[in-house]
């Protein structure tokens, strides 16, 4: 199958952790009552983007009440779900930054930890320090479905473009991006770094981002994207709570990459680019 309709759920987070399950579940259900065959949740979906809040929503899989609301929904709607992310807890007491991925049955086919922690102090707009609390990933995420291989990250991962050529050469062509930028990096980069990473690696970028609360301690950009191969805007969202559905057409990559074969011309005599897990 070479074409398949993306959904993706900007979800408005509370400091109501049930509140946040109900409405993801209802965003899920309207999202596949308009056609998507893949889901996408936003970062930290379930709890406010705040250091304070993560141990205490904390979930350890499979028994946690998000994970498994995640698991029925995409059965009972046979959809493969992106579950954004929510704060997981190891069995060690380590809190990391997770998402879950579900096929069409329910079961969990892939699990991304946030491979790179947002630590950063830009003068006197923002300060955030992630790793006072998360521990980091260590492992790509690439999960095999029916339409192609997908990649999955988090957030602050995009900027380090070398994880997603990684992807790209294991085969990947869609790679989704639950994220939740802020009012000073999303107006300077958010477009760009879609844009940018689907442009290097002629792939299907995507990103679904919680709506703008003026009134959080961590303010969204919202304005979940969808890019594609040739590095345009398939699909935005504004600040507003909302579902964007948009078809992916997995041919565009085909074509693109006769078009343009960036990856067939790269110097591997030059620089090595290792494929290791």
């Amino acid at each position: 199958m070479k074409k398949f309709k993306l959904g993706l759920c900007q979800l408005l987070v509370s400091e109501n952790k049930k509140e946040n399950i109900k409405n993801a579940e209802k965003m899920i259900n309207s999202a596949a009552d308009m056609g998507a065959e893949l889901v996408v949740l936003p970062e930290m979906f379930n709890c406010p983007y705040n250091n304070s809040y993560f141990p205490k929503y904390a979930e350890s899989y499979p028994d946690g009440e998000t994970i498994k609301m995640l698991s029925k929904i995409s059965k009972e709607r046979g959809i493969y779900l992106i579950g954004g992310s929510i704060p997981e807890k190891d069995d060690k007491g380590n809190i990391y930054n997770t998402s879950f991925v579900f096929d069409k049955k329910g079961n969990i086919i892939g699990k991304h930890r946030k491979i790179h922690l947002f630590d950063i102090d830009v003068e006197g707009k923002i300060s955030f320090k992630e790793s006072d609390v998360l521990s980091r990933g260590d492992s790509l995420t690439i999960v095999d479905t029916e339409y192609c291989k997908i990649g999955v990250a988090i957030c602050y991962d995009i900027r380090f473009p070398e994880l997603f050529r990684l992807m790209v050469l294991k085969g990947v062509k869609v790679i989704i991006v639950p994220a939740a930028f802020n009012m000073t990096t999303g107006p300077a980069h958010w477009e760009l770094l879609f844009r940018a990473r689907a442009l290097d690696n002629q792939v299907y970028m995507a990103s679904a981002a919680p709506a703008r609360d003026e009134n959080a301690s961590y303010i969204s950009y919202g304005n979940s994207i969808i890019t594609n191969p040739w590095g345009s805007i398939v699909g935005k969202l504004d600040e507003k709570e909302g579902i964007l559905i948009k078809e992916i057409d997995l041919n565009r990559i085909d074509e693109i990459r006769e078009q343009l074969p960036i990856l067939k011309h790269l110097r591997k005599d030059l620089y090595q680019i290792s494929l290791q897990k």
